[in-house]
């Protein structure tokens, strides 16, 4: 009976990418195998499916937009490598390509991969392509923001930053520069908060996270949340405002705006950008209005990637946390082998460190820091 639908469940995801696949522009698949083998051979294990040697895991990201995912493509070549697996990687051409990525993850569950590693961008939209992972008895393993509210038993488990955790240690770091200015202020005082989107779990957690960390420390009865609805908790009379801004489509020059428009605010005193994309929103904001800067307005960023770490380096930015992008690619494969071989696994935290223009070169953090 298994087989039945695991035959069946394979049957429908073919013939769901027969109809769509050649409409689809996003990245090719790379294709990393273990160090012996040519790409002959891993073509040949490809077209055997379930008769090759090599387990292979498929692994789909939210897109190529982001130096980012070039870095977690970096960590799941690593991992391909050392369990001597062959690993596919691709993506949407952005992160608003959801359609795209759902055609995809039926390519992938197509091709009877040995598991699949899956960063949703909209788990309602993956959710019939899911079930037929879980009919195809294929193992599926959230990285990144993973796959939330997906059903039970689907997803056998995430590696992934802790981003409420990350989000606070932003706001830690950001209130040890500013603690003079927010601590009894006799004028208000602003704070900005740069988010890329309101739907990707993990930048509405670490989001969350530096906001409901900063009003901890500042102290929630002194501190006002305003701006756009998703966090609004407006409070008359405080003295120190969060201002989150939001851009209504995932676009540069909406974001650049939507910075802008928080820049030019005369009682703003610090802004944080919660990943590379908002960051580099700010950077870009800045060029025609120099606020930020040592003695200027304090920011602070979250990821890397040549823009930020510039602004780091240059101290037009007093710092930045940064994930662990090769990690979560690296521990998203190992986990993936570990399903596929059938063993019990357990998400993983793969951390995340702030940095600053005097630690840059460190060991622990350099290799984080992707360009």
């Amino acid at each position: 009976m298994k087989k039945s639908r695991k035959a069946m469940a394979l049957a429908m995801a073919a013939a769901m990418v027969l109809t769509s696949l050649t409409a689809c522009g996003g990245k090719e698949a790379s294709v990393t195998e273990a160090a012996s083998g040519d790409k002959t051979e891993a073509a040949a294990d490809q077209a055997q499916g379930d008769t090759g040697t090599k387990k292979r895991i498929d692994v789909i990201a939210k897109g190529f937009q982001h130096q980012f995912w070039k870095a977690v493509e970096q960590g799941t070549k690593q991992a391909a490598e050392e369990f001597g697996v062959e690993v596919t990687f691709q993506g949407p051409d952005n992160e608003s390509a959801i359609a795209q990525q759902v055609e995809y993850l039926n390519a992938a569950i197509a091709n009877k991969p040995d598991a699949i590693c899956l960063a949703a961008l909209d788990t309602n939209a993956s959710l019939d392509s899911i079930n037929m992972a879980m009919e195809a008895e294929i193992p599926i393993v959230g990285f990144d923001s993973g796959v939330p509210d997906a059903p039970a038993g689907a997803i056998k488990a995430n590696a992934s930053t802790d981003n409420t955790a990350a989000g606070a240690m932003a706001a830690e770091k950001l209130y040890e520069i500013i603690k003079d200015q927010v601590t009894n202020p006799t004028a208000p005082v602003r704070i900005g908060v740069i988010a890329q989107e309101s739907n990707s779990q993990s930048i509405v957690s670490r989001t969350k996270g530096f906001v409901d960390k900063m009003t901890e420390l500042v102290g929630p009865d002194l501190v006002s949340v305003e701006g756009h609805d998703s966090l609004k908790n407006e409070k008359a009379g405080a003295m120190v405002i969060l201002d989150v801004g939001i851009p209504a489509e995932v676009k540069d020059v909406d974001a650049a705006a939507v910075a802008s428009a928080i820049l030019e605010k005369s009682d703003l005193i610090a802004i944080y950008g919660s990943n590379e994309f908002a960051s580099n929103a700010i950077i870009t904001a800045n060029e025609g209005l120099d606020k930020l800067g040592e003695g200027k307005v304090v920011a602070i960023g979250f990821d890397a990637g040549a823009k930020l770490l510039d602004a780091v380096s240059s101290k037009l930015f007093a710092g930045a946390i940064t994930q662990d992008p090769v990690q979560i690619g690296y521990q998203a494969v190992k986990l993936a082998v570990e399903a596929a071989e059938g063993k019990e696994v357990s998400d993983i935290d793969t951390g995340a460190l702030w940095y600053d223009s005097t630690n840059m070169e460190d060991p622990a953090i350099a290799p984080c820091l992707y360009r």
